[in-house]
């Protein structure tokens, strides 16, 4: 079953700009043919939950077939959906139900490198001189045998393999498993904006699009500058990773990467509505790059940034330094902000871990990534307040752990199933004994099912947030202004036509005041916070929220 684009897609060809993205992880959402692994057909049957907590659209990480090695981010078809997942017909039933649910459905794109079961791959490497033997990034050795520079893996070791069929090294940034694709050849360009042609005549209605800042590499191989101790930061990987050595400016990020995001957008461009938003993994220079992606209306739609997954701590001084620094990086551009991802800690851990009332810290967290400048990215669970869980390393799956254990313990911890029913066996995600990772008791008792309907849980504190935001524009689409930082108190405003709304969070640990700013301003209600307004003084217990709209 093949369905238009044009079926799916709403007239508002910018429905992207302020969207609420809902992402999915498939292993771990909904398991419905209980081997305890989440597949497609479960993704459908638990799209209502979606829906009613109010987002615009749903990101899905990938599906497609994967020897799964790095849980289907190294694809060996980009055309068709894992055995483990379902069938195409089973995605397309889900793009069917999502549209009937008024729910946008982007989807994963890795294609920076492929899986080297890839039938790609496994042609460019049986010899030099076969139709693909260009496809990937392959290199002689060094008269000594070492690698042809210094490049290093995200994962650890040598970005180089060495393939003794061909008697080369070949690139891979990731895992040996994941080799580079060589996007300097025209015709690896071409297969990749055919596969993305691929998926929007399914009707889906836009891309996620994995390391975009991975694409190419430079042509002369020239070794990566060493990076200063006092400029090495941990967001692009563990600090006990030497990737973060090097100053990486002939690996990734090169400049032929905007003429490909040229044509891709083309692609994109001959469908109506279809909007992308790509994944730029750099610490250094992060901000920089969304905003050469996407200036203009050329390339990227918008980008996701790291500076709100980092291991830094929030505060009222980092949410107003992170939206200036992309204001100067990206002028004309925009920003798909997270808290949480498939990636890293959750947010709940990773800045809470002093926290003791996390309820509020939650609600709190979620209003403010919900009331920034950009569109954002709610990462599933993240609307019942989970924590990272901890696996022992015999429960371990990601090889990014296994490797750097215990100093890091991999993103296992973020990728546990979702959790649905509290009385249920797995919480209702599988029936299966066993699931491929276990659900932590403490995630059981934060089942959908036991905080649905309650008014003071974190799940209905997201419904309620999600819906006062729709009923204001300018927080989706607004410009910011921050205030004066005072104290633990955040203040700005999201300015949209006439429009003008207050926005005041206390992110301390005991109760706060401060001021109103200038002007008239009618308290605004129906969002689940409380606060209390004395004349100008506005006082917030800890973790609270006030919003008002300049009469």
């Amino acid at each position: 079953m093949t369905m238009s684009a044009e079926t799916s897609a709403a007239s508002d060809k910018d429905w992207w700009r302020g969207a609420v993205i809902y992402q999915i992880y498939p292993r771990s959402f909904q398991d419905s043919n209980g081997d305890g692994i989440g597949d497609l057909k479960g993704i459908t049957a638990r799209l209502p939950h979606v829906a009613a907590l109010g987002a615009d659209a749903v990101w899905i990480s990938p599906f497609f077939p994967s020897p799964m090695k790095d849980f289907g981010y190294d694809v060996s078809n980009y055309t068709d959906v894992d055995p483990m997942f379902g069938v195409l017909s089973d995605f397309d039933g889900l793009i069917a139900e999502a549209h009937r649910l008024g729910i946008k459905v982007m989807i994963d794109l890795v294609m920076s490198h492929s899986s080297d079961q890839h039938p790609w791959f496994i042609e460019s490497r049986s010899s030099r001189f076969n139709p693909r033997a260009d496809w990937y990034v392959w290199a002689d050795a060094k008269p000594d045998g070492t690698p042809p520079n210094n490049w290093l893996s995200i994962f650890g070791g040598s970005a180089w393999a060495w393939d003794p069929t061909r008697m080369q090294y070949y690139m891979h940034n990731f895992l040996t498993s994941q080799p580079d694709l060589n996007l300097h050849n025209p015709e690896v360009q071409d297969a990749l904006l055919d596969m993305t042609r691929f998926w929007l005549k399914r009707g889906v209605d836009g891309f996620r699009l994995d390391t975009i800042n991975f694409y190419f590499h430079d042509k002369e191989l020239r070794d990566n500058p060493a990076l200063e101790p006092s400029r090495r930061n941990a967001s692009t990987a563990p600090a006990v990773n030497p990737y973060n050595f090097q100053e990486h400016v002939y690996d990734k990020n090169r400049p032929e990467n905007l003429e490909f995001l040229r044509r891709f957008r083309a692609v994109l461009d001959e469908f109506p509505a279809i909007a992308a938003v790509g994944e730029v993994g750099d610490s250094q220079r992060g901000l920089e790059i969304v905003g050469e992606y996407t200036s203009g209306d050329d390339k990227m739609q918008m980008c996701y940034a790291f500076e709100f997954l980092a291991p830094d701590p929030l505060t009222p001084a980092r949410v107003a330094a992170v939206q200036d620094a992309f204001s100067v990086a990206a002028p004309d551009g925009w920003a798909c902000w997270a808290f949480s991802n498939h990636d890293v800690v959750r947010h709940v851990s990773r800045w809470g871990q002093d926290v003791l009332d996390r309820e509020s810290f939650a609600k709190m967290l979620s209003a403010i990534l919900l009331t920034q400048r950009g569109s954002a990215c709610i990462y599933q669970g993240e609307e019942l307040g989970l924590t990272e869980a901890d696996i022992a390393y015999a429960d371990l799956q990601d090889p990014y752990g296994i490797q750097f254990w215990p100093e890091f313990k991999g993103r296992d911890g973020c990728r546990t199933p979702m959790v649905w029913d509290a009385q249920a066996l797995q919480a209702g995600f599988s029936t299966a004994e066993r699931t491929w990772l276990p659900i932590p008791v403490e995630h059981q008792l934060r089942a959908v099912s036991a905080q649905y309907g309650d008014p003071v849980s974190v799940l209905e504190q997201y419904r309620r947030f999600l819906a006062f935001r729709k009923q204001h524009t300018a927080f989706a689409k607004g410009d910011i202004l921050f205030l004066p930082q005072d104290g633990t108190m955040l203040g700005y405003k999201r300015q949209y036509g006439n429009e003008t709304l207050l926005c005041l969070f206390n992110m301390g640990a005991s109760a706060a005041a401060t001021e109103l700013p200038i002007g008239e301003w009618e308290v605004l209600t129906g969002h689940g916070f409380e606060s209390g307004l004395e004349g100008r003084r506005v006082e917030l217990p800890a973790w609270g929220a006030f919003f008002a709209r300049h009469a």
